[in-house]
């Protein structure tokens, strides 16, 4: 599978969960992966899920395809910085930014029942700090810095994970907010960028079998999709000829994955949008 061959791809936020998947069907596809990510080894995260640098490059490997792990706050420009600047002395170029990292979930790892919570005021003060800190201007942040490199592209796409919280009203005051920050800040970059032929779209998985997802025992899994098949929608977008008619969207994985002919991983259907 080399469909992307000669693709450089940075996706952020891939020690675990839906960054992850990404980074191992890109990889996988032959592109040239970069990831970021704090924690290098396992064991040494600030959450209680598997999941880290050295495991995401290793999985990579496994599945024939080579990923390189950043390690990198990006509440911390500088570290941001950094991460461009390796690509840029590495490739001088890049085609594709997958804006995944978030912040605010580290609550429901640390011991608090999952989703205990009755109301934004009985939520800590600090979740809207983090999502919009570690998330929403993780994103920005990532991104202006980018596009230098996005430029020099025939043909580059931001793809930003979202979720369908932006749309509605009872998933979380923070949430809810930072998702739909998320979707319209999408929105005006594919705006800016569109003169230059870069794209830029918000992206809305379905129930995703992660690692928090699975540990939670919250979900009816059935409905679930693997984070692999994020990977495979971003990558058919990629390569998509009409790609630019689709900036600034918020489009659905699943709906996207029936559209290009995806499966799921190990060939299970997709459950129904």
């Amino acid at each position: 599978m080399n469909e992307l061959a000669g693709t450089v791809a940075l996706v952020t936020g891939a020690s675990r969960g839906v960054g992850r998947g990404v980074v191992l069907a890109l990889a996988q596809q032959g592109a040239a992966v970069y990831f970021t990510g704090r924690t290098v080894q396992e064991g040494e995260g600030t959450v209680r899920l598997p999941g880290s640098l050295q495991r995401t490059e290793q999985d990579a490997r496994a599945q024939g395809g080579t990923a390189t792990g950043l390690q990198c706050d990006h509440t911390d420009d500088d570290q941001t910085r950094a991460v461009i600047e390796r690509i840029q002395h590495d490739h001088g170029r890049l085609d594709l930014l997958v804006n995944n990292v978030w912040g605010g979930y580290e609550h429901y790892f640390d011991g608090t029942p999952f989703w205990e919570e009755r109301g934004f005021w009985t939520e800590p003060l600090n979740r809207w700090d983090r999502m919009f800190q570690a998330g929403v201007r993780a994103h920005y942040v990532t991104s202006s810095l980018a596009v230098p490199l996005l430029l020099r592209s025939e043909r580059a796409l931001v793809a930003t994970i979202s979720f369908i919280a932006s749309g509605r009203v009872d998933m979380g005051v923070a949430y809810g907010a930072a998702k739909a920050a998320d979707d319209h800040m999408t929105a005006c970059m594919a705006h800016e960028l569109q003169p230059h032929g870069v794209a830029a779209l918000a992206l809305h998985p379905g129930l995703v079998r992660t690692e928090g997802v699975v540990q939670s025992g919250a979900f009816d899994l059935s409905t679930s999709h693997s984070p692999e098949l994020v990977g495979l929608v971003i990558s058919a977008l990629l390569r998509d000829p009409q790609l630019l008619q689709r900036s600034g969207q918020a489009l659905a994985v699943l709906r996207l994955a029936g559209e290009y002919g995806l499966s799921d991983l190990g060939g299970q259907p997709l459950p129904v949008e």
